[in-house]
C-alpha cells in the first residue's frame, strides 16, 4: 500500500511538472517526517525515469535517502521500480539525471559523516534500465577531504557516450589539471566501460 501511494505522489508531482504545473520548491510532506525533494526526471528506452531525495523517517540529524524510481507507464515495457543509491547526512542532495537508451546516469551532492567539518562530495551512478541495478559507481572529491565538492549538472554528449559532469569545489580534486573553484570532469564511453574520468578546473 505504502510503494503504490509513494507511486502515485511521484507521479503526480512529474505530471505537475511536464504540463507547465507549480511543483512547490521547498519539497513536498508526503507523511509526517518525510519530505521530498525536488523531482528530476528522464527517459530510457521509453521509461520514465526519476532521481528524489527523502528524509529517513525518525532521523535527528536528518539522513536524506536519494531513490531512483522506475515509473510504469504505456510505452515502458516494465513494471514500476525503485532502486536506493547513496545517503546525505544533514545536508540536502543536489540531484541531476540524465539518460538515453544505453542507461541512466544519476548524480548527486552528499555529505557521509555528521561532523561539521566534513566535506559534501559528488557521487555518480550508471543504473541499467531494465534490470534497475547499479552497473556503475564514481565520484569527485577533493583531495583527502579538505574541500567540498558540489555537483551543478550532468549532460551526454552529442556521441551518445560521453558523460561529463560540472560543478564547484573548494579545494583540489585529485588529478585534475587546471586551477580554480568550478571543475568539469569528463567520463568517455561511461555507460560501456570504467574508464576513469578527467577533470578539468577553471
Amino acid at each position: 500500500m505504502e510503494s503504490s501511494r509513494r507511486a502515485v505522489f511521484l507521479c503526480t508531482a512529474w505530471v505537475l511538472s511536464a504540463c507547465g504545473g507549480e511543483v512547490p520548491s521547498d519539497g513536498w510532506v508526503e507523511d509526517p517526517g518525510t519530505q521530498e525533494s525536488a523531482l528530476v526526471t528522464a527517459v530510457s528506452r521509453g521509461c520514465v525515469f526519476q532521481l528524489a531525495s527523502a528524509v529517513r523517517a525518525g532521523t535527528v540529524p536528518p539522513i536524506h535517502d536519494i531513490t531512483l524510481y522506475r515509473l510504469e507507464s504505456d510505452t515502458c515495457k516494465w513494471p514500476a521500480a525503485e532502486v536506493w543509491l547513496a545517503s546525505s547526512t544533514i545536508a540536502t542532495p543536489s540531484l541531476s539525471l540524465v539518460a538515453n537508451d544505453l542507461g541512466v546516469a544519476a548524480g548527486y551532492t552528499v555529505k557521509t559523516n555528521y561532523s561539521g567539518s566534513s566535506p559534501t562530495t559528488v557521487g555518480i551512478k550508471h543504473v541499467e534500465p531494465e534490470l534497475m541495478t547499479v552497473a556503475r559507481t564514481t565520484g569527485l572529491a577533493v583531495y583527502l577531504g579538505k574541500g567540498n565538492t558540489s555537483l551543478s549538472y550532468l549532460a551526454i554528449g552529442t556521441d551518445g557516450t560521453t558523460l561529463t559532469a560540472g560543478g564547484t569545489k573548494s579545494g583540489v580534486i585529485a588529478g585534475e589539471t587546471g586551477s580554480g573553484s568550478n571543475f568539469v570532469a569528463t567520463f568517455p564511453d561511461f555507460f560501456t566501460s570504467t574508464t576513469p574520468g578527467t577533470v578539468v578546473a577553471y
